[in-house]
């Protein structure tokens, strides 16, 4: 395993660097925060020329820590008594959610003028994706992922091929590159789902129904790439004879799931009407390897796969990801078609089709008809599993083989 590197979120540290908020580092579980910020972000700052002792770290899950987690003052004097001149401090707090009353010792820090403020969460109130207002307008938020398959690549020493079917197995959690065996990470990804993920979404939302959460995570897990909404799984509960659950449970524990980042709702999007459609909607999961942990690493359709794969590069790459609805006029019916993505950042919008492949001119013609009945100049493209040089069709639409997509942020 070589180093692994995560310059986009480096870059955007350094950018957030002395702005006055709060740098709040969150973001699923095991998915590298802490080591963003040590080795990697500390490493750049004593390279920039930052003594080492204005760079301070308290790591709040050790034992030493423990008599500051429910004494937030004594933990305010704690972090004040290492600042010993005007220079610019670093302050690298871990697991910040462990202190009792955190947010009023931030924002009480965020007044001294040389103090630079980098926290992470994991559990709590970190786990929920609204962290951001716990601290009135007053904190940066960056959002970490998985790896990326480009980091994948770069940090596991193989080419590209193997990687490829390695990272749409086992997924991106950083640790999974210090596994040996299939056995190994097959077993970490189960551990950390069943003692990690959901003893903090029960702690934190005090859930009852464990078995009730276990089979939505399933059924999601299975409906990637699917049409689904809390209603249909609801269904889905009560025709296999479940009596004892409602809706609006199942409704909570679908949202506790995105709130903890371990899934991702993609809205449905109207094209040529310019508007959302409320439901169904798919969902995503943000690593591929504890989608197929929960399945025992059974459905291990490509298609699906390679679906949830250009999601979640797409937003890493910071888009807003929708899925889009085009309707077309066919023999005189109107008939909704399908685009896996509509992406959105600033100005920018792209529309993207993943298909395993274009065998024939037929599937060709079939995957593009969409695309084609869409009344805008944006790019679109067609993502195909096969290994192929980039080509465009008559219409302009660029064909591209998922090795190029996933490895040139420009397409």
């Amino acid at each position: 395993m070589n180093g692994i590197k995560r310059n986009t979120y480096l870059d955007k540290l350094i950018s957030s660097r002395g702005n006055g908020l709060i740098k709040i580092v969150t973001g699923i579980r095991r998915c590298g925060k802490s080591y963003l910020l040590d080795p990697i972000f500390k490493n750049y700052l004593i390279e920039t020329g930052i003594p080492e002792d204005h760079i301070i770290k308290i790591e709040l899950d050790r034992a030493a820590n423990r008599k500051y987690h429910k004494d937030p003052e004594a933990f305010d004097k704690y972090i004040r008594s290492f600042v010993k001149d005007e220079q610019i401090y670093y302050i690298i707090l871990d697991e910040i959610q462990l202190v009792e009353g955190f947010e009023l010792v931030l924002n009480g820090l965020l007044y001294e003028r040389n103090l630079d403020i980098y926290v992470t969460g994991s559990n709590s109130k970190f786990l929920s994706s609204d962290i951001i207002t716990e601290f009135r307008g007053r904190g940066d938020q960056i959002r970490v992922y998985p790896l990326t398959f480009s980091e994948f690549l770069a940090a596991c020493g193989k080419d590209k091929y193997d990687a490829l079917n390695e990272y749409l197995t086992f997924g991106g959690m950083p640790l999974i590159l210090s596994k040996e065996s299939d056995s190994e990470k097959s077993k970490y990804l189960k551990e950390l789902f069943e003692e990690t993920y959901f003893r903090d979404i029960i702690e934190r939302n005090n859930v009852k129904r464990k078995d009730v959460l276990d089979g939505i995570v399933n059924v999601l897990a299975s409906s990637v790439g699917s049409l689904t909404n809390p209603l249909k799984i609801y269904d889905t509960f009560k025709s296999k004879g479940e009596k004892e659950i409602s809706l609006n449970t199942v409704n909570s524990y679908v949202e506790h799931l995105e709130n903890a980042f371990i899934v991702e709702k993609a809205l449905r999007y109207d094209i040529k009407g310019r508007k959302y459609i409320n439901t169904p909607s798919k969902y995503y999961f943000s690593d591929l390897g504890l989608r197929n942990a929960r399945l025992n690493f059974r459905q291990q359709e490509d298609t699906h796969l390679m679906e949830n794969a250009i999601f979640n590069e797409l937003i890493a790459r910071g888009f807003n990801v929708d899925v889009g609805v085009v309707e077309i006029r066919e023999n005189g019916k109107r008939i909704q078609t399908e685009v896996d993505f509509v992406c959105n950042e600033g100005n920018n919008r792209y529309y993207i089709q993943s298909a395993f492949s274009l065998e024939t001119h037929e599937k060709t013609l079939q995957e593009s008809r969409p695309l084609n009945n869409i009344p805008d100049s944006f790019k679109k493209i067609i993502v195909v599993k096969d290994h192929i040089k980039p080509w465009r069709t008559e219409d302009g639409i660029l064909i591209i083989g998922i090795y190029d997509f996933l490895l040139d942020v420009n397409e």
